[in-house]
């Protein structure tokens, strides 16, 4: 396997899959995407543990121009990293409540225009997952042990020319 990422035939309106064969690839699809997102937009993250959640959320950070180290928030439940506009980095792993995603105050990181990126995001999806981007990250199986299935996915309409215009890019995401 090459180390780009490959689509996934066949392409869906507001749904996009790929192939990434490598955690840099993962990363890289990150940025992309995070070069993509508006203030005040919402990216939940899912899949296992190693899945890659956290390492797409670096790519992301990055590319909004952030230099600080990017690490899960498991246990600080959240960080929030200075790059334009602001990242709130969130892990609901821990969580077992809607309430306590409320309590994060994320709705006002929104209204300020920052971007809230939330890993096990489904534990999220009630609250911010009516508007968000979604990313599933999962093991494809049969390909080396780094490659990851990613699937984005608009439920909302407010992502589906922004994803039709990343498919064009994607060969920028290997460099």
């Amino acid at each position: 396997m090459s180390d780009t990422l490959q689509l996934e035939p066949p392409i869906q309106a507001g749904r996009l899959v790929l192939l990434s064969p490598s955690a840099a690839t993962t990363r890289a699809l990150g940025a992309l995407v995070g070069r993509l997102l508006d203030p005040g937009e919402v990216v939940l993250l899912s899949g296992g543990l190693g899945a890659g959640k956290t390492t797409f959320t670096k790519g992301l950070v990055a590319a909004l121009g952030s230099s600080e180290v990017v690490t899960s928030p498991t246990f600080t439940l959240l960080r929030t990293y200075a790059s334009t506009p602001v990242v709130a980095h969130v892990d609901c792993w821990r969580l077992e409540e809607l309430n306590e995603v409320v309590d994060l105050a994320l709705e006002e990181v929104l209204d300020d225009g920052g971007i809230v990126v939330v890993e096990w995001g489904e534990a999220a999806a009630p609250l911010l997952g009516a508007q968000a981007l979604i990313v599933t990250i999962s093991d494809p199986g049969e390909l080396a042990a780094s490659a990851r299935r990613i699937e984005l996915t608009d439920q909302s309409g407010r992502f589906r020319e922004r994803l039709e215009a990343l498919t064009p890019r994607l060969a920028e995401a290997a460099r």
